[in-house]
């Protein structure tokens, strides 16, 4: 069998990171980035920083241009939501017949958007637990223990091609699954993502404090119910204890944890509030559900969404 060629769109914190794992254990991988970041993985390689403040670094190949790569076998897909129609259209140069662009954004719309663009047959889900971030130009820090990648065909079948990627990312670094249900596992990682990315940005604390206080854990509480209560409406099989479930995950977090949103919101970036907080409430005016904890969240952090300079 062929070793199978990887592209990753968007070389931040997810795909930089699973991307590395992918280059140091040989597999075939082309990053595609930009700006100094770009520049920094070409001249000086990718950095790797582990919990524990090691750093590895790995020669790598990177481009601006998907263009040049030419047919892959799987696109790790991890830009931000609001680049996924612009980024998808620049993954079709990369597509042979059977390529799988799979999907390692935040939300649970991206696969619906992604088909949109580049036809369902080419889109997989996928879903990833780890905290990564771009901590300088060509160096990604990851802040968790863990690094989980759980992905799946949309239609649930157990198909060739996803048999091979499950292969190739048994790597070390990576901790890998073939979902049965990718949907699922999505608004399962949606429910605990809305609650953590809505308190640590409006807090602008790490998840330590929020967990702590009796307020803001009650207000994390009642957005992630509001998660559930819309998932539920829309057919989404979640366990009943889900809620608690996830609370009891947020409770083991680094002390220092805080959303990727939060980073952005503290660094003056444009944030993915509509497509969180956002689309909860959105959905939840589709199925009548009420979720007014959501709509607090959007409405206290709606006017920095586009980004605002830092002073």
């Amino acid at each position: 069998m062929t070793a199978p060629r990887f592209a990753i769109m968007g070389s931040g914190g997810v795909g930089g990171y699973f991307g590395a794992c992918l280059a140091r254990a040989g597999a075939d991988v082309t990053f595609v980035a930009r700006g100094a970041h770009l520049q920094a993985m070409q001249q000086d390689g990718l950095g790797i920083e582990a919990p524990d403040g090691s750093t590895e670094h790995h020669r790598v190949r990177a481009t601006d241009d998907p263009g040049v790569i030419g047919h892959v076998d799987f696109v790790l897909f991890s830009v931000k939501l609001w680049d996924t129609m612009t980024a998808g259209a620049a993954c079709k140069p990369l597509l042979a017949s059977d390529t799988a662009v799979v999907s390692l954004q935040n939300g649970v719309n991206a696969e619906r958007d992604l088909s949109a663009v580049l036809g369902p047959q080419h889109v997989m889900g996928g879903v990833t637990e780890i905290f990564a971030t771009i901590a300088a130009p060509g160096l990604i820090q990851r802040r968790s223990p863990f690094a989980r990648l759980r992905f799946g065909e949309t239609d649930k079948r157990r198909t060739p091609r996803a048999e091979k990627l499950a292969a190739a990312l048994a790597v070390p670094g990576i901790d890998v699954e073939h979902s049965p249900d990718i949907e699922l596992a999505l608004w399962e990682k949606f429910l605990l993502l809305v609650g953590v990315s809505a308190l640590t940005a409006l807090t602008r604390q790490p998840i330590s404090v929020v967990r702590e206080d009796p307020d803001t854990r009650a207000l994390l509480v009642q957005v992630m119910t509001e998660v559930y209560e819309v998932g539920r409406a829309r057919g989404i099989a979640f366990d009943d204890g889900i809620v608690q479930t996830r609370l009891g995950f947020i409770d083991q977090m680094h002390a220092d944890a805080r959303a990727s949103m939060a980073h952005d919101l503290a660094a003056g970036r444009r944030l993915e509030l509509p497509w969180l907080s956002g689309a909860v409430i959105d959905m939840g005016e589709e199925a009548g559900v009420p979720t007014p904890a959501n709509w607090f969240v959007n409405a206290a952090l709606k006017h920095s969404a586009d980004g605002v300079p830092t002073r």
